[in-house]
């Protein structure tokens, strides 16, 4: 199997195989779901496909991981109205559509101040 058909098959996997976890976990730990939700699978499998480009460099990798730092900030507000809005009592789809309109704002907020390079 080439590595480009395993770059598209393998994300798929790996998110079945973690919605599979989370499924069994939720009712032994719900410490454990949290954190396998939480892992950090798709930075590996993105710069493993990156870096697996002919054209990517080393300095390609410093870039993209910088991005990432920047990025991940609008997702760690997601999970912030995420909580307080279930502290509100809120239910599942009202809490996702304000917490993806806050992730979608400082996502723009980012890029209107220059933020994301490229």
């Amino acid at each position: 199997m080439s590595q480009a058909v395993l770059g598209r098959i393998l994300p798929v996997i790996v998110s079945i195989l973690i919605i599979i976890g989370v499924a069994i976990l939720r009712n032994q730990s719900r410490l454990l779901a949290a954190i396998i939700a939480t892992m950090p699978i798709n930075i590996p499998l993105a710069l493993w496909v990156l870096s697996s480009g002919a054209d990517f460099k080393q300095a390609d990798m410093q870039i993209v991981t910088q991005q990432m730092l920047i990025a991940i900030v609008p997702s760690m507000v997601f999970i912030v109205i995420l909580f307080f809005t279930a502290r509100l009592g809120w239910s599942l789809v009202p809490m996702l559509l304000v917490s993806y309109a806050g992730w979608g704002i400082i996502l723009l907020l980012g890029f209107w101040l220059g933020l994301f390079t490229r």
